[in-house]
């Protein structure tokens, strides 16, 4: 491979991507194949950004490559399975032992395979489906949330080799439940939808939990869509087995606290209106010896009127879309790297990014 050249600090770069190419289009593009998970279309759109880079030094092209990741970012509300993605691809780039000659051909290679890394990456979920469905027992009555694709295929492989009932939630805001809901029904599988707030409720008919993953991070833990915290904490309660489906581009060098660690959190989600000051405020003169007169009460007329009507919409503005569930919560992650308990993604993911994996 050629060396690696290293420009003094007090060089500035050249542009090293043609100014004709738009990473971000390119990743829309992709994701149009509804078969292509978040991480893999990111991969996919810096493959194109090599063909179409400029660089002519190893550094250059890295440097492209962390450009373009840091714009995909920028325009996506939710960066975190693209984060995934990108990280992988630039460590694979950055870390591992590459033959080429020239650095022309080094830059054809890095393509072909990333290419060949999304093709062999889309055969995961049925890795994942056959490792899962080992868990499984017949007559099992399963819970799951929200929409995944990897849970999908697990369920619908079940179905065809055992009994198996299934609960959804309805997965609010998006409510993506149904959608579960209604490809199991359609493919035979008996369901139920219920409401985010019954899960207790039902917890205690179930034999265990089954969820998708936007990331698994590297504490252990795991990001998926809002609600899956409160499920992980209600089944350790009841003493229920709380599983999660990821593939392996899905595991994120990310290590958060709280949930107001995320990257997809800002100071707009559970905030604070506030109220109308013609109607609901306290008067600002109030005599010091006398008691603060009773806030005004809205007619039915005045609550559905104006400012005062709160709608579906605002209510997901204001609300998250992902949450993390703690690694203490997860019983097992079924990957296409084996069934892990979250200590051995944290040690997976340290041998991922040290290039000893």
């Amino acid at each position: 491979m050629e060396t690696v050249t290293i420009r003094p600090p007090n060089v500035p770069l050249r542009d090293t991507i043609s100014s004709k190419f738009d990473i971000y289009a390119a990743y829309q593009r992709i994701l149009k194949n509804e078969e292509i998970s978040t991480p893999l279309a990111a991969i996919l759109a810096l493959t194109e950004l090599i063909e179409n880079s400029d660089a002519g030094t190893m550094f250059e092209l890295v440097k492209a490559l962390n450009d373009g990741a840091a714009e995909l970012r920028g325009r996506t509300t939710n960066p975190i399975s693209l984060n995934a993605g990108c990280e992988l691809f630039i460590a694979f780039v950055t870390l591992s032992t590459h033959n080429s000659t020239t650095f022309s051909s080094l830059k054809q290679e890095l393509v072909r395979q990333g290419q060949n890394y999304a093709a062999e990456a889309l055969t995961y979920r049925k890795k994942i489906a056959e490792l899962a469905v080992g868990f499984i027992k017949d007559g099992s009555v399963i819970l799951t949330h929200s929409y995944s694709r990897v849970v999908m295929q697990t369920l619908l492989l079940a179905h065809e080799r055992k009994r198996i009932s299934v609960f959804v939630t309805e997965a609010r805001p998006r409510g993506l439940g149904i959608k579960t809901a209604e490809a199991l029904t359609a493919a035979g599988v008996p369901s139920t939808v219920i409401l985010d707030s019954a899960v207790a409720y039902v917890m205690e008919k179930v034999d265990f939990v089954l969820v998708g993953s936007e990331a698994v991070v590297e504490s252990g833990g795991l990001i998926n869509a809002v609600g899956s915290s409160q499920i992980a904490i209600i089944a350790r309660a009841a003493n229920k087995p709380f599983y999660a489906l990821a593939e392996s581009c899905k595991f994120h060098r990310l290590f958060p606290l709280s949930q107001y660690d995320l990257p997809t959190h800002n100071s707009n989600i559970l905030s604070f209106s506030r109220p109308s000051q013609s109607k609901l405020s306290m008067p600002v003169t109030t005599p010091a010896v006398e008691f603060p007169k009773p806030i005004k009460e809205l007619t039915d007329n005045e609550l559905l009127n104006g400012s005062h009507k709160i709608t579906q919409e605002q209510i997901s503005k204001n609300n998250p879309d992902v949450d993390y569930t703690r690694p203490d919560l997860i019983s097992l992650v079924f990957s296409d790297v084996g069934s892990l308990t979250p200590e051995g993604v944290s040690q997976y993911l340290v041998g991922m990014f040290s290039g000893s994996e």
